[in-house]
């Protein structure tokens, strides 16, 4: 298999092609199908993490007040979104009555001790599938794991409730969460709640498509090319890829022994308010935490902006066209931080010509990853063959499952000695970047081409994998920033990136953003009674 790099960038550019026109005519062609379930009218659904746990605290609200206005939210959303795989509301209320006993019994003094103890006492949240909640779901939209149970909650699920957080669900991801698109034949759609007839992203898309109605305080997703990041923007929310390893994977399925893994996947939170970021992933982090110097605080006015909002010459060929709405959003962002004083600077993606197969060879190099046909090593005539019956809707898999692991099986056709020059470039890349951004800088770029996209066009879309993907396989911070609403009515939005363990200096930013600009935009008006 050798000199592939020519054929396969001639199908990438024969993709980005199909994708562009398809994704055109769907715009023209395809209503808008606006929510059909009802507007927030409590006003305890707008509070931020922070505020709840102040309220908390200060007997304002109960912990079960506060479960049972989510869960009721929940339900009212969940028949038009298709969000949630498998609740425990019932054990959720029991857990709040016990943090609301704690609490009542403490006096101010104990107060202290016990929100120093249990930091989110009382808080729900909702959480991933495929990132491990004991007793729940663990079938990962798997034919082959059906009937599969988590048998202990994940490293980071068990972080969440040591914190006194109470989880209320496990929410819908794609199979084995290898799609841009939440759509499984075990669980069928999970749509957009700006526009039903749109995907939620992938793969936490049911955390997306939760948070994006109001319907989470916020959610733990997981990222391996964009997981947390896209759901993110097609949903209008905030939501933070850590820096490689500062988050744990461990309880994640599917996983494998591989110890690359844990430098490319992460879990992390997905919210409505970025000023609640930096707070859960405190708590997220554990002891790792430390290595994010939040106690040494860097000014904003201190801070370097650079940015870009696309790629340009030849290259434009093998990369989808950033929609003019998410290049307008980085101006605005960028002309804010200059009005304020900081130094920007615009960039070219040249150095990220080859992201996209950088990244995607990476992934192929995994030992160990399960299959989704439940076989330990597949031939690739089974592959082909499912990918042949996908397309007539005959397989029991998703199409984009048995494509990616057909596309690993095969090193996405990227010869050995192909792949080691990536390898050097993907390194002079990494130190190009650090050396850039050093401990004070952020690059602004697009995090997905487009804004959400219909469904069964996942596929097509994987073309503008390269500048999240890119960005795990390098283990830096990304954050994810609503910009609000395209002149299709979808949300918008771009990523900031820093250094390695920068990851305040995203979060900082995002923050400001939200203060600028207003963050997360609800999808219907709020009809809230006074």
């Amino acid at each position: 298999m050798q000199n592939m790099l020519p054929f396969l960038r001639a199908i990438f550019a024969i993709g980005n092609l199909l994708c562009f026109v398809v994704n055109t005519l769907v715009n023209w062609l395809l209503p808008r199908k606006p929510p059909t379930y009802p507007p927030i009218r409590d006003a305890v659904l707008l509070k931020s993490v922070g505020e709840l746990v102040n309220d908390i605290r200060k007997k304002k609200i109960t912990s079960q007040k506060l479960v049972k206005t989510y869960i009721e939210r929940i339900k009212a959303v969940n028949p038009s979104l298709n969000a949630v795989l498998e609740d425990r509301f019932e054990q959720a209320i029991k857990e709040a009555e016990h943090a609301d006993n704690l609490i009542a019994k403490a006096n101010s003094e104990q107060l202290i001790a016990l929100f120093s103890r249990y930091p989110l006492l009382g808080i729900p949240f909702t959480v991933k599938e495929s990132t491990g909640l004991k007793g729940l779901s663990f079938a990962v939209g798997n034919i082959h794991r059906k009937n599969i149970k988590c048998e202990q909650d994940s490293e980071v699920v068990e972080r969440l409730r040591s914190a006194g957080c109470i989880p209320l669900l496990v929410s819908a991801n794609p199979e084995f969460c290898m799609s841009y698109e939440t759509n499984t034949k075990m669980n069928g759609k999970c749509r957009n709640p700006y526009d039903l007839n749109r995907v939620s992203g992938g793969s936490s898309g049911g955390e997306g498509s939760l948070n994006g109605c109001g319907a989470s305080t916020f959610g733990l997703g997981s990222d391996l090319g964009g997981s947390i990041r896209l759901p993110s923007m097609f949903c209008g929310v905030f939501g933070h890829k850590a820096t490689a390893s500062l988050l744990s994977v461990k309880g994640n399925y599917p996983s494998c022994d591989d110890p690359r893994l844990v430098n490319y996947l992460t879990t992390g939170p997905i919210t409505r308010f970025a000023k609640d970021l930096p707070i859960l992933l405190q708590v997220m982090a554990g002891d790792n935490y430390k290595k994010l110097k939040f106690h040494e605080p860097i000014a904003v006015k201190d801070i370097k902006v650079y940015y870009a909002y696309g790629f340009s010459g030849f290259a434009k060929l093998t990369h989808q066209p950033t929609d003019l709405d998410i290049q307008l959003a980085i101006t605005k962002a960028v002309k804010c931080f200059e009005k304020g004083g900081l130094i920007t600077k615009e960039i070219k993606l040249d150095r990220f010509e080859n992201a996209r197969e950088i990244g995607l060879r990476a992934l192929t190099e995994l030992q160990g990853v399960p299959s989704v046909t439940g076989q330990s090593h597949p031939s690739k005539k089974t592959l082909i063959w499912q990918v042949l019956l996908s397309l007539v809707g005959k397989s029991q898999h998703n199409r984009d499952a048995v494509f990616m692991e057909w596309m690993r099986l095969e090193k996405v056709y990227i010869s050995d000695k192909e792949a080691e020059d990536f390898r050097v470039e993907r390194k002079a890349l990494k130190e190009y970047l650090v050396d850039m951004l050093g401990e004070n800088g952020v690059l602004l770029v697009p995090t997905f081409p487009t804004s959400a996209f219909a469904f069964n066009t996942g596929t097509l879309n994987l073309v503008g994998v390269d500048l999240m993907l890119i960005f795990n396989i390098l283990g830096l911070p990304a954050t994810h920033v609503t910009m609000g609403l395209d002149k299709r009515g979808l949300p918008i939005g771009f990523q900031v990136v820093a250094a390695p363990y920068q990851d305040k200096l995203c979060l900082q930013i995002a923050a400001e953003l939200e203060g600028a600009f207003g963050g997360w935009v609800p999808p219907i008006p709020n009809d809230i009674k006074s």
